[in-house]
This record gives C-alpha cells, structure tokens and sequence, in this order.
C-alpha cells in the first residue's frame, strides 16, 4: 500500500476516477476544483424546475463504464438505473423535410439503410463485422497502453494487428466509397463531431465509432449524465478522497524541477508528492508552470487543431413536442463548407448543423409536467468572439431553423426558459484554450504518440489526465486516460485492460 500523497487538480470524469483509482491503491489523494461542483464539464444546473446537463449527453461505450466500476469493485447497477434509448436518436434533413429513426438494432439499421440505397444493407453488415474487429484491437492493443516513442508500436500483436486497422485513411473517405446515399454518408460520419474533428480529418481507425454506435448503442442514465459524476465522486469518497471546492490553483509549485504540490489563488499552497492535472493542457502548460518548466511554446499551442467549440442553448418549453426523440441531429445541406467554417474559415455557421438532446422525453425528472427541457448544441469555431447582442441575434436563427425543420409549431413562443453558453464561458469556467468545447481535435498529427502526452517531460512527478492527453477526447475515453495515470504510477507497461487495482 502506498503512502505517497497526490494532489490532483480538476474534477472533471478523468480526475474523478484517477482520484477513485489511486486512492483504492493506497495514495492520499487531494482534489482541487475551481467551480462550485465537481465534474468538469459534465456539470450541472437547475432552474425554474429545469434540470439541465450542462456538457456531455451521450451515454456510450457502455462496456468501459462497466470495466472501470467492476475495477473499482462496484456494480454499476447500485449506483445508476440505465436505459437502452429506442430510436437511438433521430436526423432531420433540411433539404428533405423529413426525418429518419435510427436503433441499436442491426436488422433494424439494415431495414432502413435499404429503404434508402439499394444494396447498402448488406455492406453496412459487413462492414460492421469489420469495425467489431476494429474496436477490439483498438481497445485490447491500443487504447490502455501508455506511449512515448513511436516503437510503442513496434511489438508483435500490435504489427500484426494493426495493419488491419485503417490508421492512414480518413473517415471521409472510408465511408463515401461504401455508401453513395447523402444521409447514409452523414448518419456515418456525424460520430467524428463528438471526438471534436471533422470526418476528412478523423483517422480511419475511427470508423469504429460506427460499430459503438449501432451495435453497443446509445444508453441513458435515469436522472441524467450527472449520475456519474455523483457516482465517481461516492467512490472517491469512500476510498478516502479530501475534495475542495472554489479553489482555483494560482500554479504549480516546482523544486529543482520537481512537482511538490500547489499554490491557490487564496494563498493557500497545499504540498505532495505527486500533481496530476485534469484541468485544461494549454492552460496548464502555459499558466500554471513558470516558462522554464513549460513543455511547449505560445507559437506551438496555437498552431494545435482544436475541437470546435458550442453555442448552446439551456431552454425550457412549454407542452410537449412530438416531432422530437431524445437525440435529435439536424444536418446542414453544405456539409463540407459547415465543416470548414468550423475548421478553418473559422466563422459562424451559415447553414448549421446542430444537435438538439430532449432528455425529458426519457426522463420526466428532468422537467415540470408537460414540458420539455432542451439542450441545444451547434458546433462552431474555437476562438470566435462574440457579445450578449450577437448571441441573442445567433439564438435567434437557430430557434428559427428548429422550428421550421424539426416540426415544432409557434417554437418561439412556448420557450419559458433560456440560457445561452458558449466560447467566453467555455474560458471563464474551465481555462478552455480558445474556449473549445472539447479540447484537441483527433486528426492523425493528434493521436497517439502524437497527442500530447501524460506525464511532464520536464517537471518530474507531474502528470495529465482528461481529454487533453492520450486517449483523448469523450466521458470513456477519460476513464481510460486514468487508467493510463495508475498504469504510470505503478509502472504497468501491459497494453490490455487492468484487471485488478
């Protein structure tokens, strides 16, 4: 059992469960969070009756949510009720005025992808055998394994496997030679949004996304995403965890060239032995540590490819709106140039793509009776500027194309409740670089060895967790990124999954 004292700062799902893990090892470990809750971006807020998930609301890769309590030594059943969404979620078509259901259900999925292109049942079937083989290479080989140099790679399974994998084609390409079908083309690309890259940037070995999709599914957890947030931070309690709160970290304090704790913007400094951060990387690296200890220049952070950023809308709506499911994707008619006004051009979106989650369609927690409570998300560029005024006038738009191609009658007069968030707030409560939503998109130059890593290679016994560092970006992905903190810690350089702590 070991003695030795962690402060980890940030509790964002990668910090939780990095807190959880090595406080179950032994380590005394010491949360510190800026905001007024744990969680991250996964956070939290009521209002007028409304409760409202304040980041992620995709429930996904069930089995490594099911993998991280089971290490911990927990049924998940205890801590949270899930459900299985039907439909999954539902695409409206601008162009079409129309929409299609998509399930969890394969011979479902298969019936509807020949309603729309001759021939493409049997290819999506194939082709889900072959991501089913893909993401169990990716998560056995890949994804739970630490790397710092390209000859990580270089071990037999792996360089017998993964020339199997698509790692130099991009999503774009893969799906546009299987499917012609317009629809079919975006329901199997839009998945790339949610790991913060555009599909002709994402890496092929992210088609895999697709067997996640429609075969694990889409799952819900009773009272919202906040469950895990609150079922993280009963574990981490439980093992001993001492969790502050409106403490914001002033910088990180180093002695010849080591992490030896961390200083508060109160005045408070707290020491240890360890600092691991889940708070953003480029905030870290840039304004935590002073210049001599700082892994990388201004120059370099910013010529990063970062994950769009989000004007969302928080809304509350009076009666029920029956065009709509839990999941709802409206797709702009211009796919590429929406993506390239997120990506490069770096400007509003014209013809949006937005994403709208009605969570009181499964949960009637969640909302007043006979009401609706919306989350609204359009992805837009990282670092846009923006005023009260222009946000309002954006909102505006956005309710506009809902209303006109989601079905939802006199939309503009039944919203009883709204709150916009976007790029500043992205800043001013988690240090996002450029206020993204996300953090660093998964372009090729991004992934892997490529990503930025977790642990300092100039300040020792400081360490990353979360989005910001390998394997990058979503809610599962952040518990394997802790997992890849203990497996440093305790110097596992296995590539599987652990099975015990």
């Amino acid at each position: 059992m070991s003695q030795k004292e962690v402060i980890i700062i940030g509790t964002g799902i990668g910090g939780l469960a990095t807190g959880c893990m090595l406080a179950k090892k032994g380590y005394k470990v010491k949360m510190i969070e800026k905001n007024e809750q744990v969680g991250g971006r996964a956070r939290i807020y009521s209002e007028e009756g409304f409760l409202f998930d304040m980041g992620p609301s995709w429930y996904m890769m069930p089995d490594i949510f099911e993998h991280f309590f089971k290490l911990m030594g927990e049924d998940i059943t205890q801590y949270m009720t899930l459900k299985r969404l039907s439909p999954s979620y539902r695409i409206f078509l601008k162009s079409e005025k129309k929409h299609y259901d998509f399930y969890s259900d394969l011979e479902k999925t298969i019936e509807t992808f020949e309603s729309l292109e001759h021939g493409s049942g049997e290819v999506l079937r194939k082709y889900m055998d072959s991501t089913k083989y893909q993401y169990e290479i990716a998560k056995n080989e890949f994804m739970f394994k630490n790397y710092d140099t390209i000859f990580d790679f270089l071990n037999k399974r792996v360089m017998t496997e993964g020339r199997k994998l698509p790692l130099f084609s991009s999503v774009k390409s893969i799906i546009e030679k299987k499917f012609k079908s317009e629809i079919l083309r975006k329901v199997m690309q839009y998945q790339t949004v949610l790991l913060g890259t555009s599909p002709g940037d994402a890496p092929g070995i992210y088609s895999m996304m697709n067997y996640v999709d429609f075969v694990e599914g889409i799952w819900y957890p009773d009272g919202g995403i906040y469950k895990i947030v609150e079922a993280l931070e009963k574990i981490a309690k439980k093992h001993g965890v001492e969790i502050l709160l409106n403490s914001p970290v002033k910088k990180i304090i180093i002695e010849n060239d080591t992490a030896v704790g961390v200083a508060l913007e109160n005045g408070q400094e707290f020491r240890s032995d360890i600092v691991i951060s889940n708070a953003d990387t480029v905030h870290t690296d840039m304004k935590l540590l002073d210049e001599s200890h700082r892994e990388k220049s201004e120059k370099y952070w910013n010529k990063r490819l970062l994950a769009p950023s989000a004007f969302i809308m928080y809304m509350g709506v009076d009666g029920k709106i029956p065009s709509l499911q839990h999941h709802n994707l409206l797709f702009a008619e211009n796919w590429d140039e929406n993506f390239s006004q997120i990506f490069k051009s770096q400007t509003w979106p014209t013809d949006p793509s937005l994403y709208v989650c009605c969570p009181s369609k499964t949960d009637d927690k969640v909302a007043p009776p006979n009401k609706e409570n919306l989350f609204v998300l359009v992805p837009i560029s990282s670092g846009l500027d923006h005023t009260d005024e222009s946000l309002e006038k954006y909102s505006e738009f956005i309710i506009d194309q809902m209303s006109e191609n989601m079905d939802i009658p006199d939309f503009k007069n039944r919203i009883v409740y709204k709150k916009i968030y976007s790029v500043k707030d992205f800043i001013k409560d988690y240090n996002a670089f450029k206020g993204t939503a996300l953090g660093f998109a998964h372009s090729l130059s991004q992934t892997a060895i490529f990503r930025p890593n977790n642990i300092s290679k100039k300040v020792k016994n400081l360490y990353y967790v979360g989005a910001g560092t390998n394997p990058g970006i979503g809610m599962p992905i952040c518990l394997i990124s802790a997992e890849l903190v203990y497996k440093r810690l305790e110097n596992i350089k296995d590539s599987s999954p652990l099975t015990e702590i």
